[in-house]
């Protein structure tokens, strides 16, 4: 009996980490660095991948049972994946829990920014949101490049928190998590 439960265990980390690859795939997506402005480098891939982990986040926590107890594996892999991150850029081992710190507590803020704005369906708060993370250096602009990218994101996150919602909880935890591609409606 107690061996079915290592069996298990494997069973459910290669379905997280089916799960995580789509997750990290769909953040990747060209179009989100070609069209919507997010710059393509590390910090603008940790923001994309913190985007779409939000939105996993955001769909798991309205169901019950397995997947709720499952969305604690995929947030521990994320963490991991940062973990790793961070030493293949060379911080040393002294450094990493400074580092993870500071991660956890920007992407908690994300969760929560982002939170509020898909609530109210605000979209110009998630655009500002995104644009603060996105762009901290810059004062958001509506006009601007980088605000009209910011805009195409929020309707993307959007339509993408719709498209989850419709997803059956059996089918996330068969690691078949789907992730639409971004519709380009305003060109950057």
């Amino acid at each position: 009996m107690i061996f079915s439960l290592f069996g298990r265990r494997k069973t459910n980390q290669r379905v997280v980490d089916d799960t995580y690859v789509h997750l990290t795939e769909a953040a990747r997506q060209p179009l989100f660095y070609e069209r919507f402005g997010v710059p393509d480098t590390v910090m603008g891939r940790f923001e994309m991948v913190a985007m779409h982990m939000v939105l996993f986040l955001r769909r798991a926590g309205q169901a019950d049972g397995p997947l709720r107890a499952f969305t604690q594996e995929m947030v521990d892999t994320f963490f991991q994946d940062i973990d790793h991150s961070i030493r293949e850029i060379g911080i040393g081992d002294t450094g990493v829990p400074k580092r993870m710190k500071k991660f956890a507590k920007m992407f908690y803020g994300r969760v929560e920014s982002y939170s509020v704005a898909l609530n109210a369906g605000d979209r110009v708060a998630l655009s500002e949101a995104l644009s603060r993370n996105v762009h901290p250096t810059l004062a958001f602009s509506r006009d601007s490049a980088e605000g009209r990218g910011m805009h195409a994101l929020a309707d993307h996150l959007f339509a993408l928190e719709a498209h989850l919602a419709g997803q059956p909880d059996g089918s996330i935890m068969d690691g078949r998590l789907s992730f639409v591609v971004p519709e380009v409606r305003e060109a950057v």
